[in-house]
């Protein structure tokens, strides 16, 4: 009797399930290879800048450029208009004080003398005029009140001889009245004469007093345009040189025009300028240096302009102590302006990095130097050679400090 056998599948759960972890082995090892080439990076050693962080002593400044200026720059403006007559001192001269620079000339300013003199005559003429009418006018009134006061008397006499022959009843009562009445009448007349002679004095002298004072307003009017005469010499109001001027003979200069500059050689500052980065930090009275043929100098900061152009703001530093022998107006250096005192710090070198990560993070070097990873740190303070570690960096490690543009945001770097 034949035997009747059973048909197995191929598909038993045990190799479903086999099929199942080796799918998923091979899922989980493709899976880590290809995670790990996407955020893995190759390049070769020699195109990356290495730097080691160390611990030292942090220097905290800034580096700036700066230029030699005079200690004191005095503008040359007009103080009148005119043309340019003649041309007394070239730029570059050394100036006194009052020598003549340039020469104006102002024809209408010469016609406002001319006009000026001309009132001045006519107000003195009837100034003078005035006065001796005045003089006239007093002498009359002396007279009027001698004859006002001769009446007077001659009635009062009068008047009294009537009074007592009327008392005595050896005139009539009529004459006694006509008396008793001029002698009133002179009286009265002889008061009004008085307080006359009293109010043209005060006018008199009022009047005078008038006139001298408007006389000697046109007097210092004059007086002033005079003045106006001699600012068409221009003069220099210091001693100093003549930086530069701006004129041309036969040129018109309007009144108040800025036609030059005086610099004032006594000393020298050094104007520089400052990236606004550092507004707060920038204070008068921070030191600087800087080299000049070997030899050191010292510079203090004396003034901080508060505007900002173009990121930066200017700052003036003056010499603390000798400054050098050949110094001129123009000369560039290069100072070390100092922020704060020295202290002690892990430090990393300065690199183009920076630009990439603005210094949140790096590549850190592993011990075979052949895989750099990349580390979250935090940095401080900063001066043109490193930066001050806070956190993220020990003393020792190795770091890649040239630019990440081509690393792309791989988490490691294959040095080969």
């Amino acid at each position: 009797m034949d035997t009747v056998l059973e048909n197995k599948s191929k598909f038993t759960p045990k190799r479903i399930g086999i099929f199942i972890a080796v799918l998923a082995v091979i899922s989980l090892i493709s899976y880590s290879i290809f995670s790990a080439n996407s955020s893995t990076y190759k390049t070769d050693k020699d195109q990356v800048t290495i730097a080691s962080v160390s611990h030292g002593s942090f220097n905290d400044y800034i580096s700036i450029g700066g230029t030699v200026k005079p200690i004191t720059t005095v503008f040359l403006d007009a103080y009148e208009g005119g043309r340019v007559q003649e041309i007394n001192i070239e730029e570059g001269a050394m100036l006194k004080k009052g020598d003549v620079i340039l020469t104006l000339e102002n024809q209408s300013l010469y016609e406002e003398i001319l006009s000026s003199e001309n009132n001045l005559a006519t107000k003195q003429n009837n100034l003078r005029d005035t006065k001796l009418k005045f003089e006239s006018n007093r002498i009359l009134g002396q007279k009027n009140t001698l004859e006002a006061r001769f009446r007077f008397v001659q009635a009062k006499r009068k008047f009294e001889q009537y009074t007592k022959l009327y008392t005595e009843e050896l005139i009539a009562k009529e004459e006694y009245l006509q008396a008793k009445e001029s002698f009133e009448l002179t009286k009265n007349q002889l008061d009004i004469t008085l307080f006359q002679n009293q109010q043209d004095s005060i006018l008199q002298l009022t009047g005078i007093k008038d006139l001298d004072n408007d006389l000697l307003r046109m007097k210092k009017t004059l007086n002033l345009v005079y003045d106006r005469i001699n600012q068409l010499k221009v003069k220099s109001p210091i001693d100093g040189q003549l930086g530069f001027l701006d004129v041309q003979i036969g040129q018109q200069i309007s009144r108040g025009k800025q036609i030059g500059q005086i610099n004032v050689l006594s000393s020298y500052k050094i104007e520089s300028e400052v990236s606004e980065f550092y507004l707060d930090r920038v204070k008068r009275g921070l030191t600087g240096t800087f080299e000049r043929n070997g030899k050191s100098y010292g510079l203090k900061l004396k003034k901080i302009y508060p505007e900002v152009r173009n990121n930066t703001f200017k700052v003036d530093l003056i010499f603390d102590g000798e400054r050098p022998d050949n110094i001129t107006t123009g000369q560039s250096y290069y100072i070390k302006l100092q922020l704060g005192n020295p202290t002690k710090a892990i430090l990393l070198p300065k690199g183009v990095f920076f630009q990439n990560t603005s210094g949140q993070w790096v590549y850190v070097l592993d011990a075979s130097g052949e895989v750099a990873v990349k580390r979250n740190i935090k940095l401080g303070k900063q001066n043109p050679d490193f930066y001050e570690v806070i956190e993220g960096l020990e003393q020792g490690e190795k770091v890649i400090i040239s630019s990440y543009d081509s690393f792309g945001e791989n988490e490691k770097i294959i040095l080969k």
